[in-house]
């Protein structure tokens, strides 16, 4: 695959990915602990993952149609990796700490830190109606991490193949035009075969009815109800490489609870 550039999001100049400098904190990722990794879910499909040494948000939104209930996910990151550029999954201005963006497919490699954009169709009729969607894997404290983002279309050799083996993978389930359903999401899980599956994009009480065109996380828990789920009683999790499974999937649903609507 074709290395991209490394484009800050609002507006400034490309620059080669090689030599960019993002912060302290990535320099001293490699005298940090590698062990584990904590993924904060904050809604919608946006999560914080924070391990070795390193802050990486992902797919923060506004607050309209979908996500109209959420608390913004304005947190401090040193990278930002969003999805596509629409409302729910690219609202990378604003955030504190100016972090650099990354929203294109490609590979990336900033100060050893290495990430890879993966395009998968974010419709059912082959990206003509809302283009690519960007399903992001890097590995971080030790865990490999792949964030499908809004993927719709079916995950193809190619596509699996640059994704790899994940440890914990972030599928949709909720359906709409835009990714997949239940039953979609579990065909993704399935091909992906994670050792951990956290489900995202789906409706909870945050949605603005009118405009909220997705399916609640029910559906996608009846098609599993079979397998080893477990609601977790928080918004976070910690992951450690040597707690993984030896086989078969771990679903974790995460529990976060929007603002109170005004």
């Amino acid at each position: 695959m074709k290395r991209r550039q490394f484009i800050r999001y609002a507006g400034a100049s490309a620059v080669a990915t090689a030599g960019i400098s993002l912060s302290s904190r990535f320099q001293a990722a490699s005298a940090q602990s590698k062990d584990s990794i904590l993924i904060q879910y904050l809604g919608h499909t946006a999560f914080l993952f924070t391990g070795g040494g390193i802050r990486i948000l992902a797919n923060p939104f506004r607050a309209i149609g979908c996500t109209a209930g959420y608390r913004l996910p304005k947190v401090e990151a040193d990278l930002v990796i969003i999805s596509s550029q629409m409302w729910d999954e690219g609202a990378a201005e604003n955030l504190p700490g100016n972090p650099k963006v990354l929203y294109e497919p490609g590979v990336y490699e900033i100060n050893g830190f290495r990430l890879q954009g993966v395009g998968i169709d974010h419709d059912r009729q082959g990206g003509q109606r809302f283009g690519t969607n960007v399903a992001w894997r890097w590995t971080q404290g030790g865990i490999r991490v792949v964030h499908l983002g809004g993927a719709a279309a079916p995950i193809n050799i190619e596509q699996k193949i640059l994704l790899g083996s994940p440890d914990v993978a972030c599928i949709p389930v909720g359906g709409g035009p835009k990714a997949y359903n239940s039953v979609e999401g579990k065909q993704a899980m399935e091909t992906l075969r994670p050792k951990v599956m956290i489900p995202t994009h789906y409706r909870t009480s945050a949605a603005d009815e009118q405009s909220c065109d997705i399916e609640p996380l029910g559906n996608f828990l009846d098609l599993v109800k079979e397998m080893n789920v477990k609601q977790v009683n928080n918004n976070q999790i910690r992951l450690r490489y040597e707690d993984l499974p030896k086989e078969g999937t771990l679903i974790r649903v995460l529990n976060y609870k929007p603002a109170l609507k005004a």
